[in-house]
């Protein structure tokens, strides 16, 4: 990951975190890089796919069932989002 793309790390987090709340209905919902659906509460198989179609919608792109496939975590989500940024 470039110098640019880890600058980007802090504002990708910033627009994800509302998404995230909405979809999963839980204002009080804090991201941190580490955590994966098994940690919150709600984050089901369908909340999946509509938390993944909204990102697309936030970030103006889309995402390959691999790419999707391929996330552990938060953190995995951002570096995908940073790499398609900076690859656009």
């Amino acid at each position: 990951m470039n110098a640019q793309t880890e600058q980007n790390q802090p504002q990708i987090l910033e627009k994800l975190t509302p998404v995230f709340r909405d979809i999963l209905d839980n204002d009080a919902l804090i991201l941190s890089p580490e955590m994966t659906a098994a940690n919150v509460e709600g984050w089901d198989s369908l909340a999946h796919i509509r938390i993944m179609i909204a990102v697309e919608d936030v970030f103006k792109m889309r995402f390959t069932g691999g790419e999707v496939a391929g996330l552990q975590n938060i953190k995995g989500l951002i570096a995908l989002i940073a790499r398609k940024q900076s690859n656009a």
